[in-house]
């Protein structure tokens, strides 16, 4: 075994003077057999899980400084990897610098194993919106992002054209009726899902107090980018769905899990930063230990979350379809902003952060959306593991927000909406069909993560007027 470096040991958190000397005699004298990676390894090991090596003669004095009175992990200070971790890109040419020196910087972190990018990614706060990372037992309430569960729900419905046709004023009519956007509040009606009977929401305070907040926005969408649309859909021949291959009319929905998901992301961010201490241009990315007492309750409230986001899915697929007298032949659903406890190629066990990037294990469906005017794609992924068995979320913002407005009218965005023939209830110059990537050229640049099982043109849209 080679010798020890202090910044080998602060990079795995061993962040005083005592702690390192404790490292580096006792392994020194104890592990000489070892290599110098098994050595690490096993300290880290210590730092993450100092109880399970308190019994131990040998470990007990290391894990000893990593306990305080009350038994729960001390804060500790981290550095920086010299080199990032492997980090496969996809359509690197069209996503911007910093998104990929941001994705780069993640992944120096000491917990990173292994990133991806998609084709939609650009910069973010924490991650790239579009980045894939996997770590080694620990969570990042920030890598997760503040909307906790955001995800897609795609309905195909026993209808096609004619029905949008004929019943277009009744079908506006509805989803003003059965649908509610903005930053706060809920539908007028209030609304019942199994999800707000859920046990969890007893477990911890904080999840107590958000209950009466989740009750009352339960079935809305909040601002941004989510929405509700109607349109129709082309299914492919040999679709994974099994359905005949032609044109139904569809119900897509886009939004996350509210207010609930935004305090819990807030809650458990200040909880990681504050006892993981990073470099200043990282520490946003501050992770919790899953062994420890918040990193479990961030993975209770964090599923939670997820189910949340889905019940407020539910709730608008049901009013919308029962409204119009309409049956859903069948559902594809799934999540774009959460962490998942998966297995990586080789076998490790990992925890895997989509950030605005859709699971796309082998034989898996997903939904991928383009603007207010272009169409969205249903795709099956094809499990690539360079990906982290990802795909992008979207076709992902070509401008900022800021850009969006300064750079478009309303009068040609009205022409873009006739042009694609789609009536627009709400939405904002932010959202505009122009701010975002070519659809096509997103969809192109993932072939190897995805296959196209039909493709989605929406008709009648609705998001929040900001």
């Amino acid at each position: 075994m080679g010798n020890l470096k202090i910044k080998e040991l602060t990079q795995i958190g061993y962040a005083d003077n005592k702690q390192r000397s404790l490292a580096v005699n006792i392994t020194g004298r104890h592990f000489k057999h070892y290599s110098k990676a098994e050595v690490i390894d096993l300290l880290s090991k210590i730092r993450q899980q100092p109880g399970a090596y308190l019994n131990n003669d040998i470990t007990g004095k290391i894990a000893e400084t990593f306990i305080n009175n009350k038994n729960e992990a001390v804060t500790a200070s981290y550095g920086l990897k010299d080199q990032h971790a492997p980090l496969n890109i996809y359509g690197e040419e069209y996503i911007e610098l910093s998104a990929i020196k941001q994705m780069e910087l993640a992944l120096k972190l000491p917990v990173s194993l292994q990133g991806a990018l998609m084709p939609d990614a650009h910069s973010g706060y924490g991650l790239p919106i579009g980045g894939v990372l996997a770590v080694k037992n620990a969570v990042i309430p920030y890598g997760v992002g503040m909307d906790i569960g955001c995800r897609m729900a795609l309905s195909i419905i026993d209808a096609d054209e004619r029905f949008l046709k004929r019943y277009n004023y009744q079908m506006k009519q509805a989803i003003n009726d059965h649908t509610h956007f903005g930053a706060d509040g809920g539908l007028s009606k209030s609304q019942y899902h199994e999800v707000l009977d859920s046990p969890v929401f007893n477990q911890t305070q904080l999840l107590k107090k958000l209950h009466g907040k989740a009750v009352k926005q339960l079935g809305s969408s909040g601002s941004g980018n989510h929405f509700v649309e109607f349109g129709l859909i082309e299914l492919y021949a040999d679709n994974g769905l099994n359905l005949p291959p032609q044109q139904y009319l569809a119900l897509l929905s886009h939004s996350g899990s509210r207010g609930l998901g935004a305090n819990i992301a807030r809650y458990y961010t200040q909880i990681a930063m504050g006892t993981c201490k990073l470099p200043r241009e990282v520490q946003p990315l501050a992770w919790l230990d899953l062994d420890t007492e918040a990193g479990q309750e961030y993975w209770l409230s964090m599923t939670l979350a997820g189910d949340y986001a889905k019940a407020c899915h539910d709730r608008i697929h049901t009013n919308l379809l029962k409204a119009l007298g309409l049956k859903s032949l069948a559902k594809v659903e799934n999540h774009h902003n959460f962490a998942w406890k998966e297995v990586l190629a080789d076998g490790t066990e990992v925890v895997i952060h989509r950030k605005g990037a859709t699971p796309a294990h082998s034989g898996e469906l997903g939904i991928i959306p383009g603007s207010m005017a272009t169409p969205a794609y249903l795709v099956m992924g094809k499990g690539n593991n360079d990906a982290l068995q990802s795909a992008s979320h979207g076709a992902g913002r070509a401008m900022s927000r800021k850009d969006a407005r300064e750079n478009t009218t309303a009068s040609a965005v009205k022409k873009m909406l006739t042009d694609a023939g789609v009536t627009l209830i709400g939405g904002s110059l932010e959202e505009n069909p122009s701010a975002y990537k070519n659809i096509e050229t997103v969809m192109a640049a993932q072939q190897q993560l995805i296959e196209v099982h039909g493709k989605f043109y929406p008709r009648i849209v609705k998001m929040d007027k900001e």
